[in-house]
């Protein structure tokens, strides 16, 4: 049971650990490095030997000698021929130091560790089998999902290729396992930890878990230990998949070097979608190589969507930040797995699951709060309980936000606990997070524990009874608290997360290895975090990309952002889950993602991979830095840079002074060849817009028009930030820009 118990700690714990550098921890230790140099001249190699003997030439001298005579331990681990010049090696801080005096050498850094960030999403979202957006893109029959991540359980029922037609004539990818072959769904398989002898398959399910959301076939009868029982399926069911695993759970989840590896792997086998649910702490581009490497796939024709990272709701904690990539947050879905706790006197409290069978008893249950004992068992920290009769009771913990809810439970039932309820402290108020667990267990709110535990001291047999149900949660989609919130670190002028979309209490498969207190085995599970809303987007932008081929990344993006839900089911404001407010733009970013209205958004602001580049050297990045993002030779001193507010994306976010600031916009129409919008503002308070012309009009497709749109700030508030929207509206289409405004 520990072993199980570590195992799920690991999976669930999302967030990114920051590397130290090589002189933290000793010169002459080896670390990977993420070297960086000038790309060779066209022509001058004509073969990846050529290439690779050109890598080897910045390795001291021995060190490239013995890594020649010893190819399997060759000190290098992948040299990048697409994605960046350069490559991944093990050295030394000294060995890099001699390598700077190198000509062509640019720079190189230890790389970062990155973390990792179903039955009722598609109906939640509106896809239905035969209407819409499924119907029109045929199931995103033909397109090529690639994901990055932990593996695949390839023989799981998600993954069967039953109804999927052959791989594109394109795909040129490979089939790495032993012992199952890959098949119509799943038509590509690589492993990037080859180098310390894992298996290509998934054993940790996080990778499982995102690729069968992205695109799994139809699977009835899906639910995990009685739960959220119901049709399993991606948002892509015929969409193909290519896996790259990268991390498995125990090396540290996934390294740079992998992911850039994996990315220019992906490019190389013919991938139309890139998913990434991993994110490291936010990062320069130019020292970033999911930046970098996604920017080359971007360039390729590629859709790259990444998760936001779960540190919310601390302020500018999102990841992933370049505009070129879909930048993903969490929200909650309609189904709402809950239950009522029903006191001995009769008082009845609405509680979340955490995990509850759906046999446990329904008879009141002897109740005990340890708490008054001492603190550590308020907590029902490790050995706490020992001394506390609590075997067969219901206990009441309270949170620690130094341990896992799992981890709190285990503990619980070591000491003979039957189950347990645990009192959320008051800044996660409202939140609950479905996790796999050991226990029965369900979460209340800060003040309904107070009155808990008020009941227990007022009697001397204080009792509960859980009781399980189902229900539809119409103030969804709410923000999840996990959820990481902008400003964008690295680039303030762009608003960051772009989307939200389902990310708590998904099922989706898993490798059916995970056994627990019924000693029966789950084919699915239950997981929370923005790495389950990325494949969301990925498989909603192989079905847009399936519907329009001809369009580009950007394009897609922008069909996915200005037609984004911004309220919930109810019509109001979307909220934050952890306090039950209206959410900021920096945590839903343009809105909750609605794939149909996606699939005909009227106008798209488009943008070609050279567009970014006047952005990128407004950033005031050096010309070498910039060219290990776009990999060729930029000058800035000859280009026309661009604040980043001026780039053109689907939507704003500026910084105000008392001068007035004026933006161009260029918009496409992809609606109806004969359509006439015209603009409607809903400005942030204390900031006036206006925008010219008034009315825009258009007599083909694809036909683009140009606006300007200028903020000038009307009056002194005290607030440091404001927000607002821009939608141009005709009698079919409303192509909604968020707009964010901090005030200098």
């Amino acid at each position: 049971m520990a072993s199980l118990l570590i195992n799920l700690i690991f999976l669930f714990s999302f967030y990114p650990a920051i590397a130290v550098t090589g002189n933290e921890i000793g010169a002459n230790v080896l670390q990977t490095y993420i070297v960086r140099v000038q790309k060779p001249e066209q022509g001058t190699f004509s073969t990846e030997k050529d290439l690779e003997r050109w890598y080897h030439s910045f390795l001291p001298a021995t060190v490239s000698k013995s890594s020649a005579d010893d190819h399997h331990h060759s000190r290098i681990l992948y040299c990048y021929k697409n994605v960046m010049s350069g490559f991944a090696a093990r050295l030394t801080a000294e060995e890099v130091k001699a390598m700077e005096k190198k000509k062509g050498f640019i720079s190189a850094h230890v790389e970062t560790y990155l973390g990792t960030h179903t039955t009722n999403s598609p109906k939640f979202l509106g896809l239905n089998q035969n209407s819409g957006l499924w119907k029109d893109s045929n199931l995103g029959k033909g397109v090529i999902i690639g994901v990055i991540d932990s593996g695949v359980k390839p023989d799981h029922p998600s993954f069967s290729d039953e109804g999927m037609p052959p791989p594109p004539a394109k795909w040129k990818g490979k089939c790495e396992l032993e012992g199952v072959t890959c098949n119509n769904k799943v038509i590509g398989v690589r492993n990037f930890l080859s180098s310390i002898g894992e298996p290509a398959v998934d054993d940790m399910g996080h990778g499982t878990h995102t690729a069968s959301t992205a695109a799994g076939n139809f699977v009835s009868g899906a639910n995990t230990f009685g739960l959220a029982n119901g049709t399993a399926v991606g948002m892509a069911p015929l969409a193909h998949l290519a896996i790259y695993k990268t991390g498995d759970g125990k090396h540290q989840e996934g390294f740079q070097s992998r992911i850039a590896a994996a990315i220019e792997a992906a490019i190389q086998d013919g991938v139309d979608v890139i998913s990434i649910s991993y994110g490291s702490p936010p990062l320069p581009f130019y020292d970033d190589p999911i930046a970098s490497a996604a920017f080359t796939a971007v360039r390729n024709g590629i859709f790259v969507s990444c998760a936001a990272g779960n540190k919310g709701p601390d302020p500018s904690s999102s990841t992933n930040g370049a505009p070129w990539i879909l930048t993903v947050g969490a929200s909650t879905t309609d189904r709402s797995i809950v239950a009522s706790a029903q006191l001995g006197n009769h008082a009845t409290y609405d509680v979340e699951i955490l995990f509850m069978l759906v046999n446990f008893t329904s008879m009141q249950l002897p109740l005990v709060y340890p708490g008054g004992r001492n603190s550590s068992a308020a907590f029902c920290l490790p050995g706490s309980l020992n001394n506390i009769d609590v075997k067969g009771k219901v206990v009441v913990c309270e949170r620690d936000g130094n341990m896992r809810r799992n981890e709190t439970e285990y503990y619980v039932k070591e000491a003979g606990g039957a189950a347990m309820i645990l009192i959320s402290d008051k800044f996660d108020a409202y939140s609950a997070i479905l996790e796999t667990h050991v226990l029965p267990a369900v979460q209340v709110g800060y003040a309904t524990g107070e009155s808990i535990k008020a009941y227990i001291n007022s009697t001397s047999s204080p009792t509960v009874a859980i009781l399980l149900r189902t229900g539809n949660k119409k103030s969804a989609p709410e923000v999840a608290s996990l959820s990481a919130r902008g400003p964008n670190k690295v680039s303030p002028g762009i608003l960051k997360p772009d989307i939200i979309g389902p990310g708590v209490s998904i099922l989706a498969a898993w490798p059916s290895s995970q056994e627990n207190i019924t000693k029966t085995k789950a084919t699915f599970e239950i997981a929370d975090g923005t790495s389950m809303s990325c494949p969301h987007l990925s498989g909603i932008a192989a079905l847009l990309k399936s519907t329009h081929p001809d369009w580009s990344p950007a394009a897609i993006k922008s069909a996915i952002m200005t037609t984004a839900d911004i309220v919930n089911l109810e019509g109001k404001p979307i909220i934050n889950n952890y306090n039950l407010l209206p959410a900021e733009l920096f945590a839903v970013g343009a809105g909750h993602v609605n794939p149909s209205k996606a699939n005909d958004p009227g106008l798209i602001y488009d943008i070609q991979p050279d567009d970014y580049v006047p952005y990128l050297c407004g950033l005031n990045y050096t010309d070498q830095q910039l060219q290990t993002i776009v990999d060729h030779d930029v000058q800035c001193s000859k280009v026309a840079s661009i604040a980043e507010a001026e780039l053109n994306y689907p939507s704003f976010s500026i910084k105000l002074g008392s001068s007035p600031q004026t933006y161009n916009r260029t918009i496409a129409n992809v609606g109806e060849a004969n359509s006439s919008y015209t603009h409607q503002i809903v400005a942030p308070e204390g900031v006036e817009i206006s925008v010219q012309p008034n009315e825009i009009s258009f007599t083909e497709r694809n036909q683009k028009v140009t606006y300007s749109i200028t903020f000038t700030r009307s009056q002194k508030t005290s607030a440091s930030y404001a927000q607002g929207y821009l939608s141009w509206v005709s009698t079919q289409h409303t192509v909604r820009s968020p707009i964010a405004v901090s005030f200098e």
